[in-house]
C-alpha cells in the first residue's frame, strides 16, 4: 500500500552513504580498506575466556575500561577521550554537537561521503572546497568564515596525508570553531604524523581515529575521540541523550588487549606499508598512474582503461575493489592493500588483461 501524500511530506528523506560490497564468496577483497590480517592474538584469547552470564546485564555506559586504556596508550587523561560503536557513530555524534550554526561547516568536494550524509541527515549547511588539480587541499579556502571543518588525514579517497604543519595553518585560521581531523588511516602515514601532537596548543581540535583499519577490528565497530576534555564531555551529554549503552562488553574488552600488544600492531602496520610500497612499483611498470599514498589503499588510473569497465571486469574475475561515478574521479580505482598474494594476484590478472590491448 502506498503512504498518503501527507504522510511522505513529514518523512525525512536523505540520499544514504553507500557501503562497499561485502561479497559472500570466496574472492579477493580490495573494495573496503580492511585489514588482510587478523587481529592481535590477545583479542581471540579475550573471545575464548569471556563469561557469557555478564552478557544479561548491560555494559558499563562510561566505557571506563576502554577509555582507561586509550588514555594511557596516548598519554592523555581519561576526560579527553570518547569512545563510539566505529568512528562512524563517533563522527556522527560530533556532526550533531558541533556543527549547529547557521555557518556552513567545511569539507573537501573529494572526500568521505559521509560527511555530505550527516550534513543534510541533521540539517547542517555546508561547502565543499575543491581540491586542486593534484587532489591536494587547499589550505586558503578554509580561511573563510565557516560553521566548523572536517577532513580525513590520509584523506579518501585519494590516500593523500597533508603534514601537521598544514593542520596548524587551518588551525590558526579557524580558532573560534571546531576542527576535526579524522585520522582513520593515520597509522599507515608513518609514525609521529598524528595531529594529537597539536591538542596541547589548540582547544578547538578534536582528532577521531578507529580501530577497523592499522588493529584489524572493524567487525567489532570501535572508533574514539581525543580533545580538549569540555568538548569530550559534551559529546558524552549528546550519547547519552541518543543512547546510553554503545558499547559492547565484548568490543571493550578485545578493544583494551587489542591496544596491549603494541608490537604486532606496529609489525602488521610496518607489512601493509612494504606491500603499499611494492604495489606502488607494480602499478607503474603497469602504467597506472597514482596519488602518493599514505593509507593502507592506492587511488589508481590508467591513461589507456576506462575505470569503470575495468571495475567491472575485475569483478567478474572475482576482484574487487572500489569505484565511484562521480565528477573528478570517474576514471580512478581505489585498491585496497590486501596480502602479497592477494595484490600478486591482482597483478597478474591485470598483466594479462593490459597485454590484451583492450583499452579506450
Amino acid at each position: 500500500m502506498a503512504l498518503s501524500p501527507n504522510i511522505l511530506k513529514h518523512i525525512r528523506k536523505v540520499e544514504p552513504y553507500v557501503p562497499g560490497e561485502q561479497p559472500q564468496n570466496r574472492v579477493v577483497k580490495l573494495n573496503t580498506n580492511e585489514n588482510p590480517y587478523p587481529p592481535a592474538p590477545g583479542v581471540a584469547e579475550v573471545l575464548q575466556s569471556l563469561d557469557t552470564d555478564q552478557f544479561r546485564l548491560y555494559p558499563d555506559p562510561t566505557a571506563e575500561v576502554l577509555v582507561s586504556a586509550l588514555a594511557e596508550n596516548y598519554g592523555v587523561s581519561k576526560e579527553q577521550v570518547f569512545v563510539g560503536v566505529g568512528s562512524d557513530d563517533v563522527l556522527a555524534m560530533c556532526f550533531l554537537t558541533f556543527f549547529q550554526s547557521e555557518m556552513p561547516i567545511l569539507f573537501p568536494d573529494i572526500t568521505y561521503s559521509f560527511y555530505k550524509v550527516w550534513a543534510n541527515l541533521y540539517r547542517i549547511p555546508y561547502e565543499c572546497p575543491k581540491l586542486d588539480d593534484n587532489f591536494r587541499i587547499q589550505k586558503e579556502d578554509y580561511y573563510r568564515s565557516n560553521g566548523g571543518i572536517i577532513f580525513p588525514n590520509p584523506n579518501a579517497p585519494t590516500a593523500i596525508y597533508e603534514s601537521l604543519e598544514f593542520i596548524e595553518d587551518i588551525l590558526l585560521h579557524n580558532q573560534d570553531v571546531v576542527v576535526i581531523v579524522d585520522e582513520a588511516y593515520i597509522d599507515f602515514a608513518g609514525e609521529g604524523k598524528s595531529a594529537l601532537s597539536l591538542l596541547g596548543r589548540y582547544d578547538n581540535l578534536l582528532v577521531v581515529q578507529t580501530f577497523s583499519k592499522a588493529r584489524s577490528m572493524a567487525g567489532m565497530r570501535i572508533g574514539y575521540a581525543i580533545g580538549n576534555p569540555l568538548l569530550i564531555r559534551y559529546l558524552n551529554d549528546v550519547k547519552y541523550s541518543f543512547n546510553s549503552y554503545t558499547m559492547n562488553q565484548v568490543s571493550l574488552a578485545c578493544g583494551v588487549k587489542a591496544l596491549q600488544d603494541k608490537e604486532y600492531f606496529r609489525h602488521t602496520v610496518d607489512t601493509i606499508m612494504e606491500t603499499r610500497e611494492w604495489a606502488k612499483a607494480e602499478f607503474a611498470k603497469l602504467g597506472f598512474h597514482f596519488t602518493d599514498a599514505s593509507a593502507n589503499f592506492l587511488f589508481v588510473t590508467h591513461p589507456n582503461y576506462d575505470a569503470n569497465e575495468l571495475f567491472q571486469v575485475l569483478k567478474e574475475n572475482d576482484i574487487y575493489v572500489r569505484h565511484w561515478n562521480s565528477d573528478r574521479i570517474a576514471q580512478y580505482l581505489r585498491v585496497t592493500v590486501g596480502t602479497r598474494e592477494e595484490m600478486k594476484h591482482l597483478f597478474t590478472f591485470l598483466k594479462e588483461y593490459t597485454l590484451k590491448g583492450t583499452g579506450k
